[in-house]
């Protein structure tokens, strides 16, 4: 079902469980979700084999930094860092969990997170790599080493060019899943192990990721969730002049309508482990209090499926941003549900 948006001004976040009393009547709603997802983004093709080759190798203290590009769907390629610690403990026959962290709205793209020349809250693929996982951080199209040939950088008019039908979520959400494919080819990493990181941009990747790729075993967004409700700006999910996220989404508010709440997108991955950081100075998504009702009717699903402790929502004080508390946090949050080896309390960032 769609939802007009004088029904979400006037009764806020629709309720994941209304009508619902069993779990196969979730069930069918959250195929209802998907279906209604997948038609908005235009799909998500399946992954071509993994292909990759590295371009360069770099040592860190550490890491070791490969940069790298991998085959992706409709003959593209996809540039990337992977970064592989040195020395760590391992898991269970010597593999190591793994995270695909991916950036936010930065024209640098996968430097960003992945060398200390990033900004210093958002260095979170390096950190982690330093905390023990096999990190891959790719660029998302419009990027780092994507952005098209003539265009600047996060322009989508290219891809939309020669992909009317399809979206750039769509295109996103098949990309990093070709990751997930290249890290569980790789012989250090535990495939039962994964899972993915972001802000902003990166944020609502990663849960759009653990929606589509069962896979992903635990997922951080840090400031990449909102809502429909409360926005005074829903046209920023539709076509723009820059980065157009859904085509559909500009149709569906022309008629006043949006074809789902994103609340619902999110569900779409759980149980999977959730963490959730936004903060109330946010610029970019300031409507916190509908983002606020959003994530408690989430953790409501959570604790109806026997999941309560898998979902952790914070909201802060902070600007659009991945403050070190709440990174050291989230680090620990990955590491409880990804290293399960008693490192849930250790918060501190190397």
């Amino acid at each position: 079902m769609s939802y007009t948006l004088e029904r979400l001004r006037q009764g806020g976040v629709p309720p994941l469980l209304k009508g619902i009393t069993d779990k196969a009547g979730w069930e069918a709603k959250r195929t209802d979700i998907r279906r209604r997802w997948h038609e908005a983004i235009g799909g998500i093709p399946p992954s071509v084999p993994v292909r990759y080759e590295v371009l360069a190798e770099e040592e860190e203290e550490r890491h070791t930094r490969l940069h790298l590009r991998y085959e992706t769907v409709y003959g593209d390629v996809v540039t990337a860092y992977l970064l592989m610690p040195k020395a760590s403990p391992g898991l269970a026959g010597g593999k190591l969990p793994a995270v695909v962290a991916l950036h936010q709205t930065d024209r640098e793209g996968k430097a960003e997170i992945a060398k200390r020349t990033g900004r210093p809250n958002l260095r979170y693929g390096l950190e982690l790599a330093d905390r023990g996982y096999v990190v891959l951080a790719p660029d998302t199209i419009t990027a780092g080493e994507r952005i098209y040939e003539g265009a600047g950088a996060f322009q989508t008019a290219p891809f939309y060019e020669r992909y009317p039908e399809w979206s750039a979520v769509g295109k996103m959400i098949a990309d990093h899943r070709q990751g997930v494919d290249l890290l569980v080819s790789l012989d250090r990493v535990d495939a039962a192990r994964i899972g993915a990181i972001g802000h902003s941009l990166g944020g609502y990747n990663a849960i759009f990721l653990a929606g589509a790729d069962e896979r992903i075993r635990a997922v951080v967004s840090s400031c990449g969730f909102a809502t429909f409700t409360g926005d005074s700006n829903p046209g920023r999910w539709g076509r723009r002049d820059w980065f157009s996220h859904i085509p559909a989404i500009s149709d569906a508010l022309e008629r006043g309508e949006v074809p789902f709440e994103w609340h619902e997108i999110a569900a779409l991955a759980a149980p999977t482990p959730l963490f959730n950081w936004s903060g109330q100075s946010d610029s970019i998504f300031p409507h916190w209090q509908a983002i606020v009702q959003a994530m408690g009717d989430l953790h409501g699903l959570y604790d109806w499926l026997g999941a309560a402790d898998r979902m952790l929502s914070l909201d802060g004080t902070s600007p659009h941003d991945f403050p070190l508390p709440v990174r050291a946090a989230a680090y620990a949050f990955l590491d409880m549900w990804l290293k399960g080896t008693g490192e849930a309390g250790k918060t501190e960032i190397q």
